[in-house]
């Protein structure tokens, strides 16, 4: 297909899950790519919060999170454009099917012709444990004369997914493992234990068990029953809590008494507070950008760094994957 003037349009590709995790840039970029969007959000992104509609089955929901970034050049060469639907059907384990299911759309930032469309759930599992990483690099605590203490509730695709990115950052770590299904548990500690970095691995008897001494706790659990119960006297006066499963279970006490509460963006998260779901959260103090941009040192006491997901992680990521895919003649070019 080419423009009236004989210029041919640019190609758009389809990448499959497969074709997307082949893609997937290594731990170490991912963690830039990451906080490259945290940072971005400060002052170089355009993203509503996430739009959303809620179909029949209970608790289930369709989200469009569309982004803009700004880049350097004045052309718009290195802009990004895009958007993720992603859905969640909660319902859908009865069946035997995953829950969430994701598409990520990229534009050309000059004339917003569609380039690519990418299988969403890879690129969701690793950019979200890339920004819990994030996190921990700049406000885990210091840990002297013992190995850094770890408690990861959830043993799901985000829990497999922050295995890598825990073990890279917090070498000859102890593992603490806690999900309500016992099976997904010991699966989980099988892989924890082939994963570069992480020292001893142990699955616990409850979610309490798990974070009671840890330095660094990381809650991704399934949305489901369990409500804001882990509260402050679960966790060890000095812990980063990194909740990435809203308030599944961090309380409004946690974050409400901590020594720095930094969310990833800041409208989303008071958006879904005005809709309930962080019930008794404080103001965030700042953003994840907002502290890296401005050096905020990591404070004596407890750190919460909430992230809900934002649409411009998943268009950097794609950008990356996207770039890395055409290189290696990964994916399918569709016809227009």
């Amino acid at each position: 297909m080419t423009s009236s003037d004989g210029t041919p349009y640019p190609e758009l590709r389809y990448l499959t899950a497969g074709d997307v995790a082949a893609a997937m840039p290594p731990l170490e970029e991912r963690l830039r790519l990451a906080e490259l969007t945290m940072t971005a959000l400060v002052a170089d992104a355009e993203l509503p919060a996430k739009i959303g509609v809620h179909p029949r089955p209970p608790e289930s929901f369709g989200h469009a999170m569309p982004a803009f970034l700004r880049g350097p050049d004045p052309d718009g060469a290195a802009d990004g454009l895009g958007m993720k639907w992603v859905t969640g059907f909660p319902s859908n384990g009865a069946l035997g099917l995953p829950a969430i299911h994701a598409l990520v759309l990229l534009n050309d930032p000059r004339t917003g012709i569609p380039i690519a469309i990418l299988d969403g759930a890879p690129i969701t599992a690793q950019r979200t444990a890339a920004v819990s990483g994030v996190a921990i690099r700049h406000f885990a605590p210091r840990i002297g004369g013992r190995p850094p203490r770890v408690a990861l509730i959830g043993a799901g695709v985000q829990g497999r997914s922050h295995l890598p990115v825990i073990g890279h950052l917090l070498a000859g770590c102890e593992l603490a493992l806690f999900d309500r299904d016992p099976a997904r548990a010991e699966a989980l500690a099988g892989e924890a234990r082939r994963t570069a970095g992480i020292g001893t691995v142990r699955v616990a008897p409850d979610a309490r068990a798990a974070t009671l001494t840890a330095d660094v706790v990381v809650t991704a659990a399934s949305f489901g029953p369990v409500r804001q119960v882990m509260t402050n006297d679960w966790l060890a006066p000095q812990a980063l809590v990194v909740p990435i499963d809203y308030a599944t279970y961090a309380a409004a006490e946690v974050a409400r008494e901590a020594a720095l509460f930094l969310v990833d963006e800041r409208g989303q998260f008071v958006a879904n507070r005005e809709a309930g779901l962080f019930e008794g959260y404080p103001d965030p103090a700042m953003t994840i950008g907002e502290a890296i941009t401005a050096g905020t040192p990591r404070p004596a006491g407890r750190v919460v760094v909430t992230h809900l997901g934002v649409g411009l992680a998943d268009v950097i990521f794609a950008r990356a994957i996207l770039e890395a895919a055409a290189a290696a003649g990964l994916g399918l070019v569709l016809p227009r």
